[in-house]
């Protein structure tokens, strides 16, 4: 499995982030932090959804809405 991270990932050694990986018909998410630990998997329509709706309602300053 090949696992890439953001282009935007923190400075440092970049482990500030979560990093993809293409399992046909899913996408893989994992914290860069943490990659022995568990996985999230979406399927790929799913997962381009929610990067068009974090693109369309960015996050401020790394807090929730609301």
């Amino acid at each position: 499995m090949h696992w890439r991270k953001s282009t935007y990932s923190g400075g440092g050694d970049g482990d500030t982030c979560v990093e993809i990986a293409e399992l046909r018909p899913r996408i893989a998410v994992r914290d860069s932090k943490a990659p022995a630990r568990a996985t999230l998997s979406f399927p790929a329509p799913a997962f381009t959804a929610l990067i068009d709706h974090l693109k369309e309602h960015p996050w401020s300053e790394g807090r929730l809405p609301g």
